[in-house]
Order: C-alpha cells, then sequence, then structure tokens
C-alpha cells in the first residue's frame, strides 16, 4: 500500500517538476546571433562557385551524353550487322 502511494505521489511529481521548471526558464529570443557575422568582402562569391559548379556539371552531361550516344551508334551497328549477316546465311542455305 505504501509502494502504490508513493508511486501516485512520483507520477504526478514528476510532470509537475517538468512543467516548473519549462515555466520558469528564459526563452531563447530570435534576435539574439547564434555567432560571428563574416562581412560582406571577406566571404566567397557564391554566384561565382555555384556558376563554375554547373559549367563542370553541364561538360560532365555533355560528355556522359556524347558516350551514350556513340555507344548507342555502335550497338545499332552491330545489331545491322548481325542482321545482314543472317540473312546472308540464310540466302546462301536456300
Amino acid at each position: 500500500m505504501l509502494a502504490s502511494c508513493l508511486l501516485r505521489r512520483v507520477v504526478f511529481l514528476v510532470p509537475l517538476i517538468f512543467v516548473v521548471v519549462l515555466l520558469t526558464m528564459e526563452p531563447i529570443k530570435a534576435d539574439e546571433e547564434a555567432g560571428t557575422t563574416i562581412p560582406a568582402e571577406s566571404r566567397p562569391c557564391v554566384d561565382c562557385h555555384a556558376f563554375e559548379f554547373m559549367q563542370r556539371a553541364l561538360q560532365d552531361l555533355k560528355k556522359t551524353a556524347y558516350n551514350l550516344d556513340t555507344r548507342t551508334e555502335t550497338l545499332l551497328l552491330q545489331v545491322e550487322k548481325r542482321t545482314l549477316c543472317d540473312c546472308v546465311t540464310a540466302d546462301t542455305l536456300n
């Protein structure tokens, strides 16, 4: 009986303590700065870096597209060659 009474008090007091602590804490204000501000003169040019990155990505895409195009063309030529070879062998057998 004593244990159930203590358990009820703990179940009631723990959330109550949390609520009291939350109410007494000072809220964080949004206007407080989280760190130091770097002056604009010493910051890297983000637009320039983004442009360079996009240029490199575009070059890589062009290179990949060219490789895929030449590979597709090679495969198509191989298929046509096989088809012609099959036709020639079938004609010579008949």
